[in-house]
């Protein structure tokens, strides 16, 4: 009996679900899914998975260890990154209030109008500067010679956190931080401001109640993701450098990296009429495949 006992040298893991239905998605399984608002979900659920993979994991570490070190290279990555990722994220929230401004001003010719290669474009384009954007202000920050300083009051390496360690003038540095600020905050916050200026005006046409309330409920959770990302990072980043606070950025770097992150799905999920009636078409063709 004994020389049938053996062990192993590896386990496999079945994860969430057997279900390869739901491994692969469920936007390629339900036609109520294969909308272009679907399409910036897709980009915006891979933006927060690399946001939080690419800071959260050295700050649990941190928590943990008493030497909390980071090299010269791997900060210039994180805070490449940081910089790339929320960018990004900013501008397809933008190119998804225009979206949702079709969807209900126009929805007659919404799948005219937001064609796959217009999405294509619109997603690519939010790639492109937040990308150039972060590159721009890395290569400008960490240029900047600290005369022997190095400890950084902050959670991350991030931008005000080591330019405050600077020795010299960082003239440059602040009208880099305000143009990037413009680039990947302001403006797309004006853009999402217009579009849903016409929505508003649109809805108010709308006679009755309930056609009012369903135009609305196309745009809640969206607004509601705008109104948490772009209201705290206005307040932070187009404030003065000698007036923003190393506590108030910690705040803010933990807020998109974690906070963020957790709600984007909740929101755009949880209350979303369609996600869940194609979940639940799943788990239905499922628990009969079993009978």
């Amino acid at each position: 009996m004994r020389d049938n006992l053996t062990w192993v040298s590896e386990f496999v893991l079945m994860g969430l679900s057997s279900d390869k239905q739901i491994q692969t998605g469920l936007c390629p399984l339900d036609s109520r899914l294969h909308l272009p608002m679907y399409f910036f979900l897709y980009h915006l659920s891979f933006v927060d998975i690399c946001y939080t993979s690419s800071g959260v994991p050295q700050m649990l570490a941190h928590f943990l260890l008493e030497k909390k070190t980071i090299s010269f290279a791997l900060c210039g990555t994180q805070h490449f990154f940081a910089l790339a990722l929320g960018g990004t994220e900013f501008l397809l929230l933008a190119a998804m209030a225009y979206d949702r401004y079709v969807a209900v001003c126009d929805p007659l010719r919404y799948m005219a109008v937001m064609s796959p290669r217009l999405c294509v474009t619109l997603a690519g384009v939010s790639w492109l500067v937040g990308v150039a954007n972060a590159a721009a202000e890395t290569a400008v920050t960490m240029r900047l010679p600290t005369c022997g300083h190095n400890v950084l009051n902050h959670v991350a390496c991030e931008t005000l956190a080591l330019v405050r360690l600077a020795c010299v003038d960082i003239t440059l540095n602040q009208v880099v931080i305000v143009a990037s600020s413009i680039v990947v905050l302001l403006a797309p916050c004006c853009l999402v401001s217009l579009s849903y200026a016409h929505i508003v005006a649109a809805i108010l046409k709308i006679r009755s109640t309930q056609g009012r309330r369903k135009a609305f409920g196309t745009c809640a959770s969206h607004l509601t993701v705008v109104s948490m990302s772009y209201g705290m990072a206005l307040f932070t980043h187009m404030e003065p450098l000698s007036v923003a606070s190393a506590e108030q950025d910690k705040v803010v770097v933990l807020f998109y990296a974690v906070v963020t992150p957790m709600l984007n799905p909740l929101i755009y999920s949880l209350r979303n009429k369609d996600v869940k009636a194609a979940l639940q078409w799943v788990v239905m063709r499922r628990s009969e495949s079993k009978h």
